[in-house]
Parts: C-alpha cells; structure tokens; sequence
C-alpha cells in the first residue's frame, strides 16, 4: 500500500497573474490530495464525512476543489485520514500531501 499521496497543481503561466484562478488551482490540490488518501484508505465520502464532522456533500465540495478549508477542519481531515498533512509552496504553486503516519 503507498505510504501517502502528493498532488502539484501545475499554474500555465499566463494565469499566473490572476489570483482567482490561483485559489482555484490551490483548492483542486488540496481536493484532489483529500480524494486520492481517502481511496487509499477505501473509504467512501460518507465515511470520511463522519470521521471529519462534515457532511458527504461538504466532503463532495472539497473534494471538486469548490472548499477554502480552515485550519481546524485541515486538522479534523489530517486525523480523519490518519495521516500528516502537508502543504508546501514551490515557488508559486501548492503541492500538497497527506502521509501515512508510523504506525
């Protein structure tokens, strides 16, 4: 089984200037990471909903990039998924990444 999962939006240069699309681009990393440790885990969203305090919906959200999450859910997740969490800014970009905590 990986041992995590790491997503790096890539920002096309001429968008670079927009910071909407910039925040958009950041919210499908941090999606798309939630996504891709939640299947690792084989849990559904309904699952993670419960696990987080969210609801399937808000985990649906999140997970299409439409959720700009506070630090307090970040941590409900980070336990949620049994895993660290993080986030790293290369340069004007977000990678993100959720690691299987040593058991």
């Amino acid at each position: 089984m990986p041992r995590g999962s790491h997503t790096s939006w890539k920002i096309p240069p001429e968008h670079r200037a927009d910071p909407d699309y910039v925040a958009a681009a950041d919210a499908f990393a941090l999606g798309q990471a939630v996504y891709d440790r939640r299947t690792i885990l084989g849990l559904t969203q309904t699952e993670l909903a419960r696990r987080a305090g969210m609801t399937q919906p808000q985990v649906s959200r999140m997970e299409g990039g439409d959720v700009t999450p506070t630090l307090p859910l970040l941590h409900r997740l980070s336990i949620a998924l049994e895993a660290d969490l993080n986030l790293s800014f290369q340069g004007e970009e977000l990678a993100v990444r959720f690691t299987q905590r040593a058991a």
